[in-house]
């Protein structure tokens, strides 16, 4: 996660939050693997889409999952611009969308390879 943080900010992007859910399951007295979430974003376009449709800003900003499975590999995932365009009926955004979703390509490239 620190690799894709850097990543982000040194994008320009804003940094909203970083929540481990590992630490907070500790404190709760559970285990469970490695597990971050980054929230970021680019307030003036998600400002645009949520404009389009105020209900898009349950799905922004943007978030991607750092986490550990039981084998002790770790995966990046997210949701891909395309789905969030289409469950909130966003149209006419596609120039946007295929944004989103090199710059979510181009960022989890430079977080994962080495």
């Amino acid at each position: 996660m620190d690799r894709f943080e850097q990543a982000v900010i040194s994008a320009g992007f804003k940094v909203f939050a970083r929540i481990d859910h590992q630490e907070n399951a500790s404190a709760a007295g559970l285990k469970m693997p490695a597990s971050q979430l980054l929230i970021f974003g680019n307030p003036k376009a998600g400002t645009l889409l949520m404009q389009d449709n105020p209900r898009i800003g349950i799905a922004l900003p943007l978030k991607v999952l750092v986490w550990e499975d039981q084998k002790g590999f770790t995966w990046l995932s997210y949701v891909k611009p395309k789905e969030l365009f289409d469950e909130f009926d966003i149209e006419g955004r596609d120039k946007m969308m295929q944004k989103m979703t090199a710059g979510l390509t181009k960022l989890s490239t430079k977080a994962t390879v080495k």
